[in-house]
């Protein structure tokens, strides 16, 4: 099998694009409000149009590789996210920004896809689990990049004596939507993985059997299983709450704590997405001296404690818990897929497909706080959160894995 290590780098350099362009919608939410005159509800079908976006496309993706290859895929995934980005950019408004983010989650879904498969090929099977670590990692460092680079951007708009981009951006951009710059860079960044990808030589992809389409009657046996339908609820509940904080949390500071979306309630973001890729790093020698779901226990516990005093705390107390919450965030994504996998004997990559259908949690939570959030405030609609942290706390105790994660045994002395 071919080896790339030119591939694995664009590979990981995709992750961190995917990232940059997704996790920016929360600390944009407070300028949309404003330059729109949105409601709670009208803003939150923002995320809601990108994540439900994955779920229409994520297996006519799996259709098109076949048809295509992954190569094109790519190219046309750049494509369909360049129009996206540059829809918005040249036309400001409510509607586009919906279209707009459903286009951009469309191309999002189609590299997901694509790119995950090809990691194995290009890496080698032997060090997948490797370049995947380091992929989760580039991913939360780029969502932790991007709300510091918008900070940039809406600070520096109206200096004085602007350096050559932010002239650039002025030709481009009314003055009042400071943020609309973020499309252009999106549509530039786009260009240039397009062109990228273009120039890069693609191995053959040879598919395992766990990577192949099942038939349909298998996904149909599936659902009819009360495991599989529990562990679908758990991946809905983790992407609700990592949505539902990151889109709602900028918004929360500024109703309540009255700061600044600009700078300290992007940096909050930022550091939440930060946080998590920390979490992650401290997760994984957790994994190997601690069963997952007793992790899992005391991770969710802390999230819960430390959400309450984001929610009732102070500014200062705020501008610490909700970022924390990313800490404590990152270790419940890849111990409920790993519970829910280990938590079947056959068909795993069918199983996976139905799990990663649950990501629409990322769309209909943010929409359901900013329903309730409308009419009995924000911090009411976050309550929505104790619900999902609250069932992912009762997977540690109910899961019951037919294998569970490989630990340390320590040797005792027999003296």
């Amino acid at each position: 099998m071919q080896r790339s290590p030119v591939l694995v780098i664009l590979i990981m350099l995709t992750f961190f694009v995917i990232s940059f362009l997704t996790n920016i919608i929360g600390p944009l939410i407070p300028d949309i409000i404003h330059s729109f005159q949105l409601s709670l509800t009208l803003v939150a079908i923002l995320p809601f149009a990108f994540f439900i976006a994955y779920g229409i496309m994520s297996i006519p993706s799996g259709m098109l590789i076949e048809a295509y290859g992954e190569k094109k895929l790519m190219l046309g995934a750049f494509v369909v996210a360049l129009v996206g980005s540059w829809l918005l950019a040249l036309w400001p408004g409510y509607i586009t920004a919906m279209i707009s983010v459903f286009l951009i989650g469309c191309g999002m879904a189609m590299l997901q896809v694509v790119i995950n498969p090809l990691l194995r090929t290009a890496g080698g099977a032997e060090h997948y689990a490797f370049f995947s670590v380091l992929a989760q990692l580039i991913f939360g460092s780029a969502s932790f990049v991007s709300p510091l680079v918008y900070t940039w951007i809406v600070t520096h708009f109206h200096d004085q004596h602007p350096d050559v981009i932010i002239r650039i951006l002025h030709q481009l951009v009314p003055s009042n939507l400071s943020w609309i710059s973020l499309y252009w860079l999106f549509g530039l960044i786009c260009v240039c993985m397009w062109l990228i990808i273009l120039a890069v030589r693609f191995p053959r992809v040879e598919r395992t059997a766990e990577e192949k389409t099942e038939p349909l009657h298998v996904y149909a046996s599936l659902l009819t299983r009360r495991v599989v339908l529990l562990f679908f609820l758990g991946i809905f509940c983790y992407v609700g709450t990592e949505q539902g904080l990151s889109s709602w949390m900028s918004q929360f500071l500024v109703v309540y704590h009255h700061v600044d979306p600009h700078v300290t309630g992007a940096a909050a973001v930022s550091r939440f997405w930060g946080l998590m890729t920390v979490g992650g790093i401290v997760g994984l020698p957790l994994m190997k001296i601690w069963d997952s779901r007793k992790i899992l226990i005391v991770f969710t516990f802390m999230a819960l404690i430390c959400f309450s005093l984001a929610l009732y705390g102070s500014d200062r107390l705020s501008l610490i818990c909700f970022p924390l919450m990313g800490f404590f965030a990152s270790i419940m994504y890849p111990v409920i897929i790993s519970l829910a996998l280990n938590s079947v004997s056959a068909h795993h990559g069918a199983f996976a497909g139905i799990l990663m259908t649950a990501i629409i949690g990322g769309a209909v939570i943010p929409l359901l706080i900013g329903a309730w959030g409308d009419h009995f405030g924000l911090r009411s609609g976050m309550w929505i959160i104790y619900l999902t942290l609250l069932y992912i706390f009762s997977i540690g105790f109910w899961a019951k894995p037919l294998i569970t994660n490989k630990t340390i045994q320590w040797k005792k002395n027999k003296d």
